[in-house]
């Protein structure tokens, strides 16, 4: 593969925004000041790639694009798409809850390097002249977070703990209601005191029953506190990783026939994902009007278990390159390729002055 040049900069902002636009405002990203870091110095890489076949996976890449209505790529007279060129910006990267060595040692430099390839393949290039850029691609990539499952939370084993005790409490006063009343010859089919307070119950008793249903309370309100986290966590990555329209889709199919796409949604959401965000902006409207605008942004994610960012990023790229500056309408899943991709070490072949 020959050289390939970039423009590089970096926002001074790390933060990644989930909104309608869904992307982190420029004026946030303050990439107007970070526009000239990138015009004042270029980067040529000569990037080896030297592709075999990728191991076999049933997991798919998660593609979501979305394109302006007015942003058209032109064809050439041989049907082949023009040349677009662009400049890369570092957007941020969000890390997971815990050490992943696979994607925690990259820099931007990795990952922009990886995503060079298959944008040449969709002939967008890469240049180190302003008058010349089209775009302005600002890439995000991580790794999602996951809320801890609620089965498995400190709150829901407190709850369950403490209904067991209370359940215990309250079976060992009804047999001691039992028998007092066969002692003095009564019936005892008056029923059994469950969850309030008996007429029968000493002070100690009545202390206790309320101690132990104010715990009871508190460790349900916790629970319900941390089933809205999660909800909360699920629609962040969701609008992250492009499955936002999905989760709209299926916001109301619970108790229906439907209900297996919502809980199939949550499940592929829950787990663990790689994740990498392409924006591309009007560079030349930026340039010389400082004004921003969307042009196309393509979200493609694979599930974290079983892989190596580092050593998929090539292989989920590729597969998702061909949305780049389309509409996917709606999220694809593509399988990834057969066999393995091995990047190069980088070279640097000189900088502009």
């Amino acid at each position: 593969m020959g050289a390939i040049s970039f423009l590089l900069t970096k926002s001074n902002s790390g933060s990644f925004t989930a909104g309608r636009d869904r992307f982190p405002d420029m004026k946030t990203m303050r990439l107007h000041s970070a526009l000239g870091i990138a015009l004042g110095s270029a980067a040529f890489l000569a990037v080896p790639l030297r592709s075999s076949a990728f191991s076999t996976s049933d997991q798919a890449t998660a593609v979501s694009a979305r394109a302006s209505e007015d942003y058209v790529r032109a064809k050439l007279t041989d049907g082949t798409l023009k040349p677009e060129y662009y400049a890369f910006a570092e957007g941020g990267h969000w890390t997971g809850s815990v050490s992943d060595a696979s994607i925690d040692h990259l820099k931007f430099i990795d990952v922009a390097r990886a995503i060079a390839g298959p944008l040449k393949d969709q002939n967008y290039v890469p240049t180190r002249d302003p008058k010349d850029t089209n775009l302005l691609i600002v890439v995000y990539w991580g790794r999602t977070k996951t809320a801890e499952s609620t089965n498995e939370s400190v709150a829901v084993q407190t709850m369950q703990d403490q209904t067991a005790e209370t359940a215990t409490a309250q079976s060992a006063h009804a047999q001691k209601q039992i028998s007092q009343a066969d002692a003095l010859g009564m019936s005892s089919q008056g029923g059994m005191p469950c969850g309030h307070i008996q007429s029968t119950m000493d002070a100690e008793q009545i202390t206790g029953k309320i101690s132990a249903d104010n715990a009871a309370s508190s460790a349900m309100a916790v629970v319900s506190a941390g089933n809205n986290m999660r909800d909360q966590i699920d629609a962040q990555n969701a609008l992250m990783l492009g499955f936002d329209t999905a989760w709209k889709e299926t916001a109301g199919l619970a108790g229906t026939p439907m209900a297996h796409r919502r809980e199939d949604l949550i499940l592929e959401l829950e787990q663990q994902r790689y994740f990498v965000v392409l924006m591309a902006y009007d560079f030349q409207m930026m340039w010389r009007q400082k004004k921003h605008k969307l042009l196309w942004e393509t979200r493609f994610s694979v599930p974290e278990r079983g892989k190596n960012f580092d050593k998929y990023l090539v292989a989920m790229t590729s597969r998702a390159s061909q949305y780049f500056g389309r509409n996917s309408r709606g999220l694809e899943h593509l399988e990834l390729p057969e066999g393995r991709v091995e990047v190069g070490d980088v070279k640097s072949l000189g900088a502009l002055p």
